[in-house]
């Protein structure tokens, strides 16, 4: 079970893949999607305040009468909330929908807005035993450098896009670096540029017995890097977590190395443009639906 579970720089553990739920926004689907997922063996379960969607997770947790401590939840602070009184009320509000004594992972889900005073919020969560880890998500290395430069307490975890063809191998010598646990979204990069069907990774899910999603899981968790999946399938989410059982050999993960296109999947934000009007769209409410596109595996 070890090889399951990645210990973060606090001393908490955490299970190496997770289920999330972006984009379910129909709340009966999400609902019944994570009761299966706990039901197929999943125990992170990541949400966020953007996803609306916290209170059928919450209605999944209970129905699934596995143990609270079994389980890792995982929910966000979205952008218009990203201060200090808006993370106190942010959190609280996510704890009602939720429906939880406690939160396992609390996250700043965008580099943008009064980072420092939410982050001082949610140390103060943290000190107070209403919190187990706090982290960040979407911080590339020039934000998180300037990040931890002035704040005491160090993200346990950084979430960002990551995938065959999006590898951030600079970004995840950084985070190595520094100690804080890297996961990826969009692990499967919503099967784009044909993914699923890729000779790389069909070549070598044949000699393994593997899919081509299997591989690039597996290839995540080799790196060290902890994936978060979406499928409303069921077979698809008990495959999404067999894949401890093989390894890739030195060759095969350089093989896939070589899919590095070195660019986003989807929607970048690397121009003053970009970034306003993507925080234009955060301060209507939900997630903005350009932030990515659907990652879910029929």
């Amino acid at each position: 079970m070890s090889e399951n579970i990645v210990t973060l720089n606090n001393g908490v553990t955490m299970p190496k893949i997770g289920y999330g739920v972006f984009r379910m926004t129909d709340q009966a689907v999400c609902e019944d999607a994570v009761v299966q997922a706990i039901q197929a063996g999943y125990r992170l379960i990541d949400t966020a305040a953007a996803y609306g969607n916290e209170e059928a997770v919450g209605r999944a947790i209970r129905r699934c009468r596995v143990a609270r401590e079994k389980l890792f939840i995982t929910t966000k602070l979205w952008v218009p909330d990203i201060s200090y009184e808006g993370a106190k009320r942010g959190f609280a509000e996510s704890m009602q929908k939720l429906g939880l004594d406690y939160l396992d992972l609390y996250v700043i889900h965008q580099p943008y807005h009064d980072v420092f005073g939410a982050w001082r919020a949610m140390e103060e969560l943290y000190a107070e035993g209403r919190v187990r880890a706090i982290g960040v998500d979407n911080f590339t290395q020039d934000h998180l450098a300037d990040f931890l430069f002035w704040n005491k307490v160090k993200p346990t975890v950084n979430l960002l896009e990551c995938n065959p063809l999006f590898q951030r191998e600079d970004e995840m010598s950084y985070l190595k670096a520094q100690g804080i646990q890297m996961q990826a979204w969009s692990p499967l990069s919503a099967g784009q540029n044909d993914l699923f069907h890729n000779k790389t990774l069909r070549d070598i899910g044949t000699a393994h017995g593997k899919s081509p999603a299997q591989v690039v899981l597996r290839w995540l968790t080799q790196r060290d890097i902890v994936p978060l999946v979406k499928s409303s399938n069921p077979k698809r989410m008990k495959e999404n977590l067999d894949i401890f059982d093989f390894v890739l050999s030195e060759k095969e993960m350089q093989q896939i190395e070589m899919l590095d296109t070195g660019h986003t999947c989807f929607m970048p934000r690397n121009t003053g443009a970009a970034v306003t009007a993507f925080l234009e769209q955060a301060c209507t409410g939900l997630a903005p639906s350009g932030m990515m596109t659907s990652n879910i595996q029929k």
